[in-house]
């Protein structure tokens, strides 16, 4: 009998976010338009749950069939659960809602203190969450994800990571998209961490690339609300990967993260497996930084 060995190339790989395969149960929907200091595994041993279960790899059959469907599928980050954070259950809605399919990402920045240790973060999350909850009435977390200035993502928006879960992060454009916010304060002059940035691109290259969207494309998207920058039913076009302020007035993510956004399109399509043109692949060399944190 003949063995057949099955390779799936990754054009890229980023020390500072452990990644895992991608779970082998995907629904395919319609489309609408390690280790490092603070790693998840440290800041859980600070007395926050146990440490980040890594989903088993999936069979050759189920990795030739994903590799099939989705050709530019990118692996599936480490993310803590809202279990290991220590989500209060009891504070949201028990029922999350759900689209089609995820075709765009939306950028956020918490707008907190950006000098915080990394092992703190469960217990800030905590703190966000009761505000969202509590004090903004959005139900749950707004964000469908959070990232930490170690690299480092947290599952936001109860529902399942995996699955196209509706938040209330930008108005009039939460049907279809996801939010991921960076926590801290990016205003001009910050300087964004280098392992927030890769984990970023590494989360958005996975979302995506379940509905075989590039990173650096344009997509449309219809707002669902007057509270946005376009009227209810306007369609307006968007990147892929897009600043809360495009869709909202406001100066979220900040200036420093909304100017890294090119960058993390490149990378995040680097992750997919798809070939940047000459330019743009002298620009990603140029533009993003070492794992170091220099420039």
């Amino acid at each position: 009998m003949r063995m057949w060995r099955i390779v799936l190339p990754l054009t890229a790989s980023i020390a500072a976010v452990p990644l895992v395969a991608a779970p082998a149960r995907v629904t395919v929907a319609e489309v609408v338009g390690g280790t490092m200091p603070g790693s998840p595994a440290a800041v859980l041993q600070a007395g926050t749950g146990p440490a980040p279960t890594v989903d088993s790899t999936p069979s050759l059959v189920a990795l030739s069939a994903m590799a099939a469907a989705f050709p530019h599928a990118a692996l599936r980050p480490t993310i803590v659960s809202r279990a290991q954070w220590r989500a209060d259950e009891t504070k949201r809605d028990p029922r999350a809602h759900y689209a089609n399919g995820v075709t765009a990402i939306f950028i956020h920045h918490t707008d907190t203190p950006n000098a915080y240790d990394c092992a703190d973060v469960p217990h800030m999350l905590r703190n966000l969450y009761t505000g969202q909850t509590r004090d903004q009435g959005w139900g749950d977390f707004g964000y469908n994800f959070l990232v930490d200035r170690c690299g480092n993502i947290y599952e936001g928006r109860a529902g399942g990571v995996d699955r196209p879960v509706i938040g209330s992060h930008t108005q009039g454009f939460n049907q279809g998209t996801a939010g991921i916010a960076a926590i801290g304060t990016f205003g001009r002059g910050t300087k964004v961490p280098a392992p927030m940035e890769h984990a970023i691109a590494a989360l958005a290259a996975w979302k995506l690339g379940l509905r075989g969207v590039d990173p650096r494309s344009k997509v449309r998207l219809t707002s669902t609300n007057d509270k946005s920058l376009y009227p209810k039913g306007t369609s307006a076009s968007f990147h892929a990967i897009s600043a809360h302020r495009d869709g909202f007035a406001t100066d979220c993510p900040g200036e420093a993260l909304v100017a890294r956004l090119p960058a993390i399109r490149d990378l995040a399509a680097r992750l997919q497996g798809r070939v940047l043109r000459e330019p743009a692949r002298v620009q990603l060399s140029q533009a993003l930084p070492s794992l170091d944190g220099s420039r």
